[in-house]
């Protein structure tokens, strides 16, 4: 078993979010100068802006790169699980920024006293270019992200499982406030 397999399964990301783990880990490296490794913990401080994602990529093909948060509003209790943070498809190679953004980044924002929050990245291989029917969503705004389902989304567009993965854990700090206002809250 691979290392990264290994830790989403000694953390849970399966079966919580994923039936099967990707086998190699999706490089992620935020503005503030942290990387996420396989559960490490950041704050939301550091992973306000959107990072820099690479994986091991065909350029010909496409793929959707999908961040997502199964433990809201907390690990115990996760009845809006998955709140998704960041969802981007028809990605040409690992070239993130000429995809199709569905949903726009938005950073960490795990309630005061819910403890350790999990934010899974995983890409998926598209079969295509496809046409995503999803609402499109803006970082201005928290509406339409819970009760999202990547394994659903995967499913619905054939996407099979992941091809790469990796995961950081967080919980509250003084800018989970600020991202709140941002989001009309």
């Amino acid at each position: 078993m691979s290392s990264v397999a290994r830790a989403f399964e000694g953390h849970g990301v399966v079966p919580d979010v994923v039936p099967k783990a990707p086998t190699t880990d999706i490089k992620v490296k935020y503005p503030s100068g942290v990387e996420v490794n396989l559960g490490n913990e950041l704050t939301p401080t550091q992973v306000k802006d959107v990072p820099t994602v690479t994986w091991n990529a065909k350029p010909e093909s496409y793929y959707v790169l999908a961040m997502t948060d199964p433990d809201a509003p907390s690990r115990k209790e996760p009845k809006f699980r998955e709140w998704h943070h960041w969802l981007v498809g028809n990605i040409p190679g690992n070239n993130v920024a000429a995809g199709e953004t569905l949903s726009q980044y938005v950073g960490s924002g795990p309630p005061p006293e819910t403890g350790l929050h999990r934010y899974v990245f995983l890409v998926y291989e598209q079969p295509g270019k496809l046409t995503f029917d999803e609402p499109r969503l803006t970082n201005r705004s928290g509406d339409n992200r819970g009760g999202f389902s990547i394994a659903k989304f995967a499913a619905k567009y054939n996407l099979g499982d992941p091809i790469e993965g990796n995961f950081y854990q967080a919980e509250f700090d003084d800018y989970v406030p600020i991202l709140y206002k941002q989001l009309g809250g």
